[in-house]
């Protein structure tokens, strides 16, 4: 009643004008201050490969993967590299014939199936399944090795282009952030606000930079260096991991290699999100995690998400004066930040504004995650959780 009718005590204004100032310089340091995140374009990569290319083996984690897995390994058989490529499909305990879609999709002496032993207690599911791939990827002495998704569908220039920005760049670590399907409501609602997300939280710039310690990879697809791999361990190093990509980079560049990270309008995700609840769990999956499980960091965060997304539209339709006008300012600063993440998945400018209520959405989803944590389903994938 006060914001509206325009009759503030002092305290309240200065409360206000407080919230205001406060979401204002937030917007500022992430436009300026925060590696230019959200300018998001395609990277692809001309350069060139040596004669002798490096051995490649494509590791395939895949638990109840049929629907999509032969699609994934066919783009990888129709790739344009002039060395050596191996596939190894690892079928992670599957109940839906994965590991038959795979044998009937994979050329032989291409492709291996295997399946995964028994997952022990103190490994993650995926990390497992990549962990008998990759001991299995030894008897073909790689010198990279690409650790990819069963549901991401390359370009016949991937793999050429990965290994030649590696060897170029004197990186151990290249990774791309594949194109997410955008096509339902919630997907076109939700999506490009992951990829925003996703890189504010981990700047490519940053990633690159080696006089930072930020490091992140997108575990759809990743090329990782098989000496890097052995420097920090193997895969076992971070065997317990849940967020096991951006693991897999910090301890590559902690160990002193190079990290990069970048946007792949060919290299795309075949898996459908078809309802927010799916796009929801995708979030909670890993969100309470990201947290560490810590109460402090999840309150702390809520707090700054309502502060950074949800004050500016608030300000703008109940604040008076300044608060008002810096409600909208950072509003539409903000709403002009999100649009390079719209125009990379095709979407109208108009749904910049809305990014106040799709973070909410993703607030909820934090809450949820640190929920399903206090309830031992922490972490579920395909029926198994593994963040307890």
């Amino acid at each position: 009643m006060w914001v509206v009718s325009g009759c503030l005590p002092p305290r309240a204004i200065i409360d206000f004008m407080a919230l205001a100032f406060a979401a204002a310089g937030i917007w500022l340091y992430l436009l300026f201050g925060r590696g230019g995140f959200w300018r998001m374009r395609d990277a692809p990569f001309e350069g060139t490969l040596p004669p002798a290319a490096p051995r490649i083996v494509a590791v395939i984690p895949a638990r109840n993967e049929a629907a999509v897995v032969g699609r994934s390994i066919a783009s990888l058989e129709r790739q344009q590299y002039p060395g050596e490529v191996h596939i190894v499909v690892v079928d992670d305990d599957s109940t839906d014939g994965t590991g038959d879609a795979a044998r009937a999709a994979g050329r032989p002496g291409l492709v291996t199936v295997i399946r995964a032993a028994a997952l022990p207690k103190e490994w993650t599911g995926k990390l497992w399944a990549v962990s008998e791939g990759l001991r299995h990827a030894a008897r073909f002495d790689p010198d990279y090795v690409l650790l990819t998704d069963a549901d991401i569908v390359h370009p016949p220039g991937n793999l050429a282009g990965l290994a030649a920005r590696a060897l170029s760049g004197g990186y151990d670590l290249v990774s791309y952030m594949a194109t997410l399907r955008c096509r339902t409501l919630p997907e076109r609602a939700l999506v490009p606000a992951f990829v925003f997300f996703f890189f504010l939280l981990y700047p490519p710039a940053w990633i690159g930079s080696a006089g930072r310690s930020t490091a992140g990879a997108a575990g759809g697809c990743m090329l990782i260096r098989r000496a890097a791999l052995e420097r920090i361990g193997g895969i076992e190093s971070i065997s317990g991991e849940l967020i096991d990509d951006c693991a897999l980079a910090r301890a590559v560049k902690r160990h002193g290699g190079h990290v990069w990270l970048g946007l792949s309008a060919g290299t795309i995700s075949i898996r459908d999100y078809a309802t927010f609840g799916e796009i929801g769990g995708m979030i909670s999956r890993t969100a309470f995690t990201q947290l560490r499980h810590s109460v402090g960091l999840l309150i702390g965060t809520l707090l700054g998400l309502a502060i950074t997304y949800l004050a500016p539209p608030f300000l703008a339709i109940t604040g008076r004066g300044w608060t008002e006008a810096i409600g909208i300012a950072t509003w539409m600063a903000m709403s002009v930040a999100y649009c390079p993440a719209l125009r990379y998945y095709r979407r109208s400018p108009l749904w910049g504004p809305l990014l106040p209520a799709i973070a909410a959405f993703y607030l909820g989803a934090t809450v949820h995650s640190a929920v399903s944590y206090w309830r031992g389903s922490g972490g579920k994938w395909k029926g198994r959780a593994q963040d307890r």
